[in-house]
């Protein structure tokens, strides 16, 4: 059974960096960064397709993350800069597992990790 294992989480001040990793234990796949802030819904942050050929973002990133993917140890990671306190969330790597609509759905992604927790001090 695949399973994604994030790291890289962390706390910081605004304006800093950090970098995510999601290693994947099955094949290349489709695989999305999502993240949940308490009290607020999951919501999409960026997308890879399994050929790697396109990777689309959410539309509050701006420019400021990164999505990327190691197809040797496949690892997915996510650089994140210009980090603000709005992106405090616990962020989640997940595989799709559906195509039936669109890449913010988390319905269509079967396969998730564990979180990693990103904070963000004003």
């Amino acid at each position: 059974q695949v399973q994604v294992v994030e790291s890289g989480g962390g706390l910081v001040q605004t304006g800093g960096s950090l970098r995510l990793s999601c290693t994947n234990s099955g094949s290349h796949s489709a695989t999305a960064w999502f993240r949940q802030a308490p009290g607020k819904e999951r919501e999409g942050v960026s997308y890879i397709t399994r050929s790697g050929s396109s990777i689309v973002y959410g539309d509050f990133v701006k420019d400021r993350f990164t999505m990327s993917r190691d197809d040797v140890t496949n690892t997915v990671y996510l650089q994140m800069n210009n980090l603000e306190p709005e992106d405090t969330a616990t962020y989640y790597c997940a595989v799709r597992t559906r195509f039936d609509g669109y890449w913010r759905t988390s319905s269509e992604f079967g396969v998730w990790g564990q979180g990693t927790q990103v904070t963000v001090s004003s």
